[in-house]
């Protein structure tokens, strides 16, 4: 018994000097990935706009030519005041959601094939009939081969017309804007892209009070005061390509949502947010000013 109890000592002992396998726990890598959790955003080219320093959703949405309502219902933002720095932003609609009609170029009716002729009938382009030229021999037959073959009267070649200028395809649904100019003043600053005078609009002298209209029919898609350097604005979206804004009013006539028409008075000129009374206008294209010089009539 006591060699028993020492054996079981010893074994106990070298078994405490071995501490056990660790246990791996082996498990499934999940496939999921953050780009596949529902709610993540995934930038994916232009439909995708990091938050800066400065940026308002507003600023944002003119931008890239969108209604701010639209921007915040895409990205669920129940505040349009609130928005973070880095914050990803859809600014496009999702897939399906606002389809753009393309203009098609007219397709020119195909001229109708020609009537295939009846088995077995004879036309100017179709010969079936004698296909040899045999003829049974006869006096009369003779006499009529030696006749001058009756000559037909040479054609007279057709006169070569001029080539006709093809027509320049209507322009798309998204540039058929008739545009009119927002106030009746002289433009004292142009449009420009670059320089120490930046200016993404014309600038229209003007006297506190004077009107200023609607430049093309659409929907009004903002106003307030929420865009830094425009004061009081208005902005109206004509259609899928063109938004044109109105800054610096000292009255707002119109609401959000509200149609107007082309010439309709939407505010007055003031000086809000600028050194001097006057209309600051902008025109921009699919998001980006372009020279509204290029676009309003004449005068």
């Amino acid at each position: 018994m006591k060699y028993v109890h020492l054996f079981a000592v010893a074994f106990l002992a070298a078994c405490a000097s071995h501490p056990p396998a660790p246990v791996l726990e082996r498990t499934v890598a999940s496939t999921e990935t953050t780009a596949s959790r529902p709610g993540t955003p995934v930038p994916v080219g232009g439909d995708w706009y990091t938050v800066k320093k400065g940026d308002t959703l507003y600023s944002i949405a003119l931008e890239h030519g969108r209604d701010y309502k639209d921007v915040a219902a895409w990205n669920n933002i129940d505040n349009p005041n609130r928005i973070r720095v880095g914050q990803q932003l859809r600014v496009s609609p999702p897939e399906g959601e606002e389809p753009i009609a393309v203009a098609k170029p007219i397709q020119m009716d195909a001229a109708p094939a020609a009537a295939k002729p009846p088995a077995g009938a004879n036309t100017d382009s179709f010969k079936r009939e004698p296909k040899g030229g045999v003829v049974a021999y006869s006096d009369d037959a003779l006499a009529r081969m030696r006749e001058p073959a009756q000559q037909k009267p040479a054609e007279k070649p057709a006169e070569k017309q001029p080539p006709v200028a093809e027509k320049a395809p209507p322009p798309a649904g998204e540039d058929a804007v008739d545009w009119t100019w927002p106030a009746p003043g002289k433009t004292v600053a142009g449009y420009s892209e670059s320089g120490p005078a930046i200016n993404k609009g014309i600038d229209i002298a003007g006297k506190a009070g004077d009107p200023v209209y609607a430049a093309a029919a659409g929907k009004v898609v903002y106003v307030g005061s929420g865009l830094r350097g425009y004061g009081n604005l208005v902005i109206v979206r004509h259609n899928a390509s063109y938004l044109s804004a109105y800054a610096h009013n000292s009255k707002i006539l119109v609401k959000e949502t509200q149609t107007v028409a082309k010439g309709q008075k939407i505010a007055e000129i003031g000086s809000s947010d600028a050194d001097q009374a006057g209309l600051h206008f902008e025109i921009r294209r699919l998001g980006k000013p372009v020279d509204p010089l290029n676009y309003l009539p004449a005068r």
